[in-house]
């Protein structure tokens, strides 16, 4: 074919094809320009309008002078070859067929592109392109009926608390460990959840991951940031009427507390037969040394000596009785009172004085007299891991909370209704917590519950359930748990279903924010945590979602927030009217009462409370898309729900 026969059918092949680019970029620009809700990206307005002006003669797209350096010929490459063509011959017939050929394939397969984009960006009624993909957000029944409902919070130490592993929750600085400037960025989420308190685990400088093991009680570790930050955060959470209480570790020290090592190295300078002598190292009348392998001691190396570490030999146990102790615990809650703490969670509190419960509660009566002499409303929470008749007992030292481990747990009250092994179905739940109640009221008239699901030390709920309607279930927890009476805790991680069990470390994993691990913020978690296989999706996407985890357990605590009777009222289980089925409360308070009814079952539950003098439905709970109703005094309630009546 000679270069006439080529440029005709150059022609006849392309030039409508040409033709219908332009024309059809003309379309799209009077499209986009008119069209805004289709929300077309600018670039395809460019696009468009240099489709519409022309071309390059060279080969180069939409230019009358090819421009090596231009980005849009990076999607034509024929400028380079065609500068070739000019250097030995310039501009001949085939090398101007064969660039109209190169421009016209080019300005046809982006027209077509565009196209494509302009039906799939209009596809969603108009939306932008960015959000089109996204299914649109429909309000559940629960929200609906709960938004009408306005938050009631008082001012006490009746609350929500969100526990937080600082290490694993949000990094600020890209380290890839969690910080308090981290937390303190998403304090506006906390807020959002409806939380209005914080325990955040030991923040005090350690040599360890978790730092249980403290070597000044009078700073912050490195690795979370200075105390500046978290001055910066008290500020913020007191902005938002947020409380902060923090892990208060006295049990033990780090054995590189100076305390100890100093002790240490006095015990080693002993000549063989002498006894310590305070006078000459007081340091050694803080921990407790003995030259007897008692239980829970270790060895101190070099030595024969041995000293009381109830946990690990890097724990050594502090001596509480011990007045100088005592005295160095007054300057410690001094200085975080001063600096606008709460309160304070205590570790470990049936270890104090080796297990000898007389003592410890001594020490706990001497520790919530001081707090209290300085700050009257601080809150003080005991972790004392047993049954309700042990740690109840405890009460007598005058601490407003011992958590109340009998309904944590897969074996807990909870999860034997939720699993089915309860003796006597939903009722199990009622008939424990009046068990609780009464055992404590033994001991005190004055307390706050502090009911919990899983803490950093358990295994996360959402494995505690598989199979059929295991979503459900681990829904239905977080409700049973959030709506006892008390100061309720929630581990961060359980509103979004997050897994981990095994060591320590898979515990506490990163906080999913997204599935992207590269996002701001993201954590990397421990060291030595396990890879685990998550159930349910990242935080991002469950807050799209109106029957996800996170927007479960979010409407739970805007009841609690809504209703001040449900955690502080008195709270009557309604027996004769609970069976295997379902679980109903009255809560009393202020003049104020209301009805909640639980349907922990797999099974739609129907129930007359017309007794109980209430007019409406107020509240509800749903964990699938059939939401429980009451008419004429009787309660609807399908499988794994909650209604309150008012």
């Amino acid at each position: 074919m000679d270069l006439q026969e080529l440029s005709k059918a150059n022609l006849v092949l392309f030039g409508p094809l040409h033709f219908c680019a332009a024309a059809f970029g003309l379309y799209w620009v009077v499209a986009n320009l008119a069209l805004s809700g289709c929300g077309v990206p600018g670039w395809y307005t460019v696009l468009s309008l240099l489709l519409l002006c022309g071309r390059c003669e060279n080969g180069g797209l939409m230019f009358n002078k090819c421009n090596t350096d231009s980005k849009i010929n990076k999607i034509s490459n024929n400028c380079k070859d065609l500068n070739k063509f000019e250097k030995i011959g310039g501009r001949n017939m085939v090398g101007r067929a064969m660039n109209r050929l190169a421009g016209r394939l080019t300005a046809v397969a982006l027209t077509a592109a565009m196209a494509v984009s302009m039906l799939a960006g209009c596809a969603a009624g108009g939306k932008n392109t960015e959000t089109a993909a996204k299914k649109e957000y429909k309000p559940s029944a629960m929200e609906q009926m709960n938004a009408k409902n306005d938050p009631n919070v008082i001012q006490d130490n009746y609350r929500t608390c969100y526990e937080v592993f600082v290490y694993s929750f949000f990094d600020s600085d890209g380290d890839g460990i969690g910080d308090l400037k981290g937390l303190t960025e998403k304090l506006d989420y906390i807020e959002g959840l409806g939380c209005n308190e914080i325990w955040m685990m030991p923040i005090m400088p350690s040599p360890s991951y978790h730092k249980y093991d403290i070597t000044d009680y009078m700073n912050i570790d490195k690795q979370y940031g200075t105390l500046d930050d978290f001055d910066a955060l008290i500020t913020e959470c007191h902005k938002r009427n947020i409380n902060v209480i923090i892990d208060f570790v006295i049990n033990h020290t780090s054995n590189e507390h100076p305390w100890f090592k100093a002790a240490a190295d006095y015990i080693k300078s002993l000549p063989d037969g002498a006894e310590p002598d305070p006078s000459e190292c007081p340091y050694v009348d803080y921990y407790n040394f003995s030259k007897t392998n008692a239980g829970g001691y270790n060895k101190l190396p070099g030595t024969n000596w041995y000293y009381e570490s109830q946990f690990v030999d890097s724990m050594p146990d502090l001596n509480l009785q011990s007045e100088a102790v005592r005295g160095e615990i007054d300057k410690v809650t001094s200085f975080w009172l001063d600096r606008g703490v709460d309160g304070f969670r205590l570790d470990a509190v049936l270890y104090y004085n080796n297990n000898n419960q007389t003592e410890t509660i001594d020490d706990l009566t001497w520790l919530v007299n001081n707090v209290k002499s300085k700050k009257a409303d601080a809150y003080m929470v005991g972790e004392g891991w047993t049954t309700y008749r042990e740690y109840a007992k405890y009460y007598k030292s005058g601490i407003d909370s011992m958590f109340n481990f009998d309904f944590s747990q897969q074996d807990g009250y909870i999860g034997k209704v939720l699993n089915g092994t309860a003796n006597h179905g939903a009722s199990t739940y009622g008939n424990a917590l009046v068990d609780v109640e009464n055992e404590i009221k033994k001991y005190t008239d004055s307390y706050i519950d502090a009911p919990f699901y899983t803490n950093h030390d358990m295994g996360r709920s959402a494995g505690y359930y598989n199979g059929d309607n295991a979503e459900e279930k681990t829904k239905m927890a977080q409700a049973m748990n959030l709506l006892m009476p008390g100061n309720a805790f929630l581990y961060y991680g359980e509103e979004i279903g997050m897994r981990g069990t095994a060591n320590d470390e898979t515990k506490r994993l990163a906080m999913r924010w997204s599935g992207d691990s590269k996002a701001k913020g993201m954590c990397v978690g421990p060291q030595n945590a396990e890879e685990t296989e998550q159930t349910y999706d990242t935080l991002d996407k469950q807050m799209e979602d109106p029957y996800s985890i996170y927007n479960f357990v979010k409407q739970t605590i805007s009841i609690r927030n809504a209703f001040p009777e449900i955690a502080r009222g008195t709270n009557t289980f309604e027996k004769d009217l609970s069976n295997d089925n379902v679980c109903i409360f009255t809560r009393e308070y202020n003049g104020e009462k209301a009805v909640l009814i639980f349907n922990p079952s797999k099974d739609e539950a129907s129930v007359d409370v017309s007794s109980l003098g209430v007019n409406d439905a107020v509240a509800m709970l749903q964990t699938t898309k059939k939401a429980p109703s009451y008419k004429d005094g009787t309660a609807k309630l399908p499988a794994y729900s909650v209604l309150v009546l008012k």
